[in-house]
């Protein structure tokens, strides 16, 4: 019986997709600790980057031993493995959807402040 599981090569891109997806959310989170104090002049602003941070940790953690999972199902049982579900990309896309609403939020509450002090 063949097997169309090639080791290393689709479970490594996606891992490798997963470790880009946390590089750029640990880059946005910087910023945002670094820029949002100083734009909207309240220390607590900074939560928002330390909040990304944490999530960026557990995101990379989270794919790095997801990665190890499938490749070890794969390893094992090839075509006929049930590859665990997507419950790091809900809760990455849930964390995203709260990062927009919230941005939102800040933009219309802050953008007429702003613009009357112009």
């Amino acid at each position: 019986m063949s097997t169309l599981f090639d080791a290393g090569l689709q479970p490594e891109r996606t891992e490798l997709a997963w470790r880009r997806t946390a590089l750029a959310l640990a880059a946005g989170s910087l910023v945002a600790f670094r820029l949002l104090p100083a734009v909207l002049g309240n220390a607590w602003w900074s939560l928002g980057g330390v909040a990304g941070l944490i999530v960026t940790a557990a995101l990379y953690l989270a794919a790095r031993r997801r990665y190890r999972r499938v490749n070890d199902l794969l390893s094992r049982e090839g075509d006929r493995a049930r590859l665990p579900g997507a419950g790091v990309l809900l809760a990455l896309a849930l964390f995203i959807f709260a990062i927009g609403i919230t941005s939102l939020t800040v933009v219309l509450a802050v953008a007429p402040h702003v613009a009357g002090s112009r």
